[in-house]
């Protein structure tokens, strides 16, 4: 773990300014301190001697309280820089982060989701320690102690070797204790993104789990990364407090060499006591920041740690982007989509070759784990294929979906999950955001989906809301009435490819055929309706059934010999 990342100079805007402004006020801190010592000894020399004075101390004096009251104001300037610009930093790497992250594969994502989100919130604001008091600490250190070091070597050359042979102890320390400490951080961050996904997965499922009697063992499970969690927080504690010890005894015993070595100087008149007091006071001076590097170090490396793991999500490449703008096509041809699924050592789906066209429904069927979604995922330009390319099909025409802007085809598809979400606003808003449709003309559309009965009996009735409160999910509509929301905003958004994910798996009989026929009514519209199915009725009211399969990837690669 690098002292400071290049990479976030890269990655946040404001990281490079707020370096340069801390470098400044560094240095203008470095001039005060120097000019604070040679102000102290020159103000207690003259008294210590008996040669004092209001004429000689005078001038000392104001200029040590002008020393001071910089070095006071520029801590105060450094300080508040290091707030806002912490906060700006770590937005900038959350939008970063998130931006990514929405353009990785859907099979990444799926796999990565839970780091990601422990990333975006407590991990990331942990570097808020780093930015706010390690990092102008360290590069404190970086200016005051050599230039200080340099002043001490000119004014006594013994007492500046002196230092500059013990003065490498400290980060040599440092060094190894903040290996053992970033270990501990990695795991600690581990530990809690599995901490947060089982707990959501608990939460999730408990009336399930309750209903079960099978409650205990997964609260257990949660209990016991709560331990491993707390494990390892002490752990780094533990380091840290023992190694700011050390520290702190090493920088004690330095210092007190070169005082014992100056006093015995004074002594036999080596040294006059103007030079050794200086001497004495800037010898603290250089010490000090490299003591207060490795205090804030420690507890700033939860946020190293998290910003490392950030680093590495936006060094993942990201697919290959096309620039051709979405035809309106005619035919789509799945030609051999193959996807690996990670690194489990198998594809999902295998070979799969099919042609959707618009106007008819058509269903993807297979075991589970086979590369339904994975394939449904695909036909949106959401995941690429591994082998294998969706064809578009248009006035005799062929363009390969991997050629095309995400975004134009976006306008032109939508997407019916299992259970819809919602970002707030109403029924009436999320159909129609701008206002332009004619009310007959959205009535048609709910009515052909089976919503607009839905609506009628609605108290609010358009005016329904959508709540975002509850992670999400919908208020006063069912899981079957949301996907018949879903399909009529597609109908009237003119999508050509609706592609549904199992939109009848949890819902019973009646809301089936309902949003079934919801589906065969936006098929009827002309658009072309993928749904991902297992349901022997949805697979019924399909005009096309393909089947997926999966495969061993190592028995790929010994009849093909590679993978594309």
């Amino acid at each position: 773990m690098r002292p400071l990342d290049p990479r976030l100079l890269r990655r946040a805007r404001s990281a490079r300014t707020y370096i340069v402004a801390t470098a400044i006020l560094s240095l203008l801190a470095t001039l005060c301190v120097i000019v604070q010592a040679f102000a102290i000894a020159h103000a207690v020399a003259p008294v210590v001697e008996g040669r004092a004075d209001l004429e000689t101390v005078r001038t000392p004096l104001l200029v040590l309280a002008a020393a001071v009251l910089a070095r006071a104001g520029l801590t105060w300037v450094r300080e508040r820089i290091g707030q806002s610009s912490a906060v700006a930093m770590v937005g900038e790497l959350r939008g970063s982060l998130l931006s990514h992250a929405t353009r990785m594969p859907h099979r990444w994502r799926s796999t990565h989701g839970d780091d990601v989100t422990v990333l975006a919130t407590r991990g990331l604001d942990d570097l808020i320690p780093y930015v706010t008091g390690y990092l102008p600490q360290l590069l404190l250190t970086a200016i005051l102690t050599p230039i200080a070091l340099l002043v001490v070597l000119r004014l006594d050359l013994i007492s500046g070797v002196i230092i500059a042979v013990t003065l490498p102890l400290i980060p040599v320390f440092m060094w190894l204790v903040g290996v053992t400490t970033a270990n501990y951080s990695a795991k600690r961050l581990e530990v809690l993104a599995a901490q947060g996904s089982q707990l959501l997965d608990l939460l999730a499922g408990l009336t399930t789990l309750r209903a079960l009697g099978r409650e205990i063992g997964p609260g257990k499970r949660v209990r016991e990364l709560g331990e491993a969690y707390r494990s390892t927080t002490m752990q780094t504690l533990r380091v840290a407090f023992l190694s700011g010890a050390v520290l702190e005894l090493l920088a004690s015993l330095s210092v007190a060499l070169v005082a014992v070595e100056i006093g015995m100087r004074l002594v036999y008149g080596h040294i006059d006591l103007t030079t050794g007091l200086t001497v004495l006071i800037l010898a603290p001076e250089i010490y000090l920041p490299l003591r207060a590097v490795g205090t804030q170090f420690h507890a700033s490396t939860n946020g190293l740690a998290a910003a490392q793991r950030t680093f590495e999500v936006l060094e993942q490449p990201l697919p290959r982007s096309g620039q051709t703008a979405a035809p309106v096509w005619d035919a789509l041809v799945v030609d051999g989509l193959t996807v690996a699924a990670g690194d489990r050592g198998y594809l999902a789906p295998a070979d799969l070759s099919a042609t959707i066209a618009p106007g008819a429904v058509t269903a993807l069927a297979g075991p589970s784990g086979s590369g339904k979604t994975t394939a449904a995922m695909a036909l949106l330009h959401l995941q690429p294929a591994d082998q294998g390319e969706i064809w578009i099909e248009h006035a005799g025409q062929r363009t390969a979906l991997s050629d095309v802007a995400e975004e134009s085809w976006w306008k032109q598809a939508s997407w019916v999950p299992q259970r819809p979400t919602f970002t707030g606003g109403t029924v009436a808003t999320y159909l129609d955001p701008d206002g332009v449709v004619p009310t007959q003309v959205r009535e048609d559309a709910a009515r052909s989906t089976g919503l607009l009965a839905v609506m009628e009996s609605a108290p609010s009735g358009w005016d329904t809301p959508l709540a975002s409160s509850e992670g999400g999910w919908t208020s006063g509509l069912s899981v079957g009435q949301s996907q018949r929301l879903e399909l009529t905003r597609a109908l009237l958004q003119g999508s050509r490819l609706v592609v549904l994910d199992e939109p009848t798996a949890h819902l019973s009989a009646t809301d089936e055929a309902e949003v079934i026929a919801a589906m065969r009514a936006v098929a009827d519209g002309g658009a072309a309706v993928v749904v991902v199915a297992h349901r022997p009725a949805t697979l019924a009211a399909a005009d096309s059934v393909v089947t997926v399969s999966s495969q061993d990837a190592i028995a790929v690669v010994e009849s093909a010999g590679e993978i594309s």
